[in-house]
């Protein structure tokens, strides 16, 4: 193939690569747009054991700052965090995995998400934490704890082998530590291979441990 043939072929992989750029970018722009607005239009209306807006906004940009994609969150209510969550994860390519025992609180959520747009990035599982948490195969990169506090140690000690490194494990309300809480606090804490902090942007507090 002669040299003007080959830079012309060049030249137009170059075009259409940048032209399929720039639509991506257009589709993602208008996402941030339905998702910021609906995130602004239901701020108030959140109850049923979702996280502060504060909160979803720190574990959106844990997840957009470390570029995760394989994540994991036990316990999603209604689906407040679960749409941060999806909403970062659009953003780095990534897909959500989010278990829920409560089928009421599953199908608002399951409205929610779809609302807001972001049902593509979302695997809804019906289930019992205990054991589903078990069975996952991995590997993940990111886990939000948020279901029943006294089975924290154990959500962690299920998760830790199928963590890769770099990966972090965020749990909530652990501003007050008691019970499970103060028992996975004192795990992480301890654990040679995590660094541990507690980000108190809210009053209910979330540890971030990033695995070494």
């Amino acid at each position: 193939m002669k040299r003007s043939a080959i830079s012309l072929l060049l030249t137009g992989f170059l075009i259409a690569s940048l032209a399929v750029q720039a639509q991506t970018t257009v589709v993602q722009q208008q996402r941030d747009e339905k998702v910021q607005r609906f995130l602004d239009e239901s701020r108030s209306r959140w109850r049923d054991l979702n996280v502060p807006y504060e909160d979803g906004k720190v574990l959106h940009d844990l997840i957009v700052k470390n570029n995760y994609t394989r994540a994991i969150e036990i316990g999603t209510s209604t689906g407040h965090s679960t749409v941060w969550l999806a909403w970062a994860l659009s953003k780095t390519g990534g897909k959500l995995i989010t278990i829920e025992i409560d089928e009421r609180r599953q199908k608002q959520a399951i409205e929610n998400v779809k609302a807001a747009g972001l049902a593509e990035f979302v695997d809804f599982r019906l289930a019992d934490a205990h054991q589903l948490v078990k069975e996952l195969k991995g590997p993940f990169d990111f886990v939000f704890s948020d279901a029943d506090k006294d089975w924290y140690p154990q959500y962690f000690k299920d998760l830790d082998p199928k963590l890769v490194k770099g990966a972090c494990f965020t749990a909530h309300n652990v501003a007050n530590p008691y019970g499970g809480i103060r028992e996975f606090l004192e795990l992480v804490q301890k654990h040679p291979n995590y660094k541990t902090t507690i980000d108190r942007t809210s009053s209910s507090g979330i540890s971030i441990s990033f695995k070494k």
